[in-house]
């Protein structure tokens, strides 16, 4: 991937994140595009690429959202690591065991997330977190991974087109 189109990615899923993702809420859950966008990086790059995309979108997001500067750069940062660590070993490249490899990924994140927040006394329940928050949000990242992953093998097959 090219240096520029891949600052212009952080910087469009982290503005788009702060800015548009709120008005797409579903009971109040909203799905977390940097960290689809580290997953599907992640999947598709491998570790080294999901790494430093984790460590940057999280690092963006603590910014501008204010919060435990960093706790969210190191969970999705160790996110992207870690999917792209175990798709490297695995070599899985079916569509729906990449969408359950984002969910998984995104409910470790928010686990990891919650012990790192956990561990500067941030008050709160992590059943309760889990039910109402990780959980809800996991499947929707789900559900915007596989939006992704549908449009992108839709310009593939498009190019193929045109080429052939």
């Amino acid at each position: 991937m090219r240096l520029p189109l891949y600052v212009m990615l952080l910087g469009g899923g982290t503005v788009v994140q702060s800015t548009v993702v709120g008005e797409f809420a579903v009971a109040g859950v909203t799905p977390d595009l940097p960290l689809v966008i580290t997953a599907l990086l992640a999947l598709a790059r491998g570790p080294e690429v999901g790494l430093l995309t984790g460590f940057s979108l999280g690092l963006l997001q603590d910014g501008i959202g204010g919060g435990l500067l960093g706790a969210q750069a190191l969970s999705k940062a160790l996110a992207g690591f870690g999917l792209g660590f175990l798709h490297r070993h695995l070599r899985v490249s079916i569509g729906p065991l990449q969408i359950l490899g984002v969910v998984a990924v995104s409910i470790g994140e928010g686990l990891l997330r919650f012990l790192l927040l956990k561990a500067f006394r941030f008050p709160g329940d992590i059943g309760e977190m889990m039910l109402y928050g990780v959980l809800p949000q996991a499947l929707y990242n789900g559900v915007v991974a596989s939006v992704g992953l549908a449009g992108l093998i839709w310009v593939r097959e498009r190019q193929r087109g045109k080429a052939g």
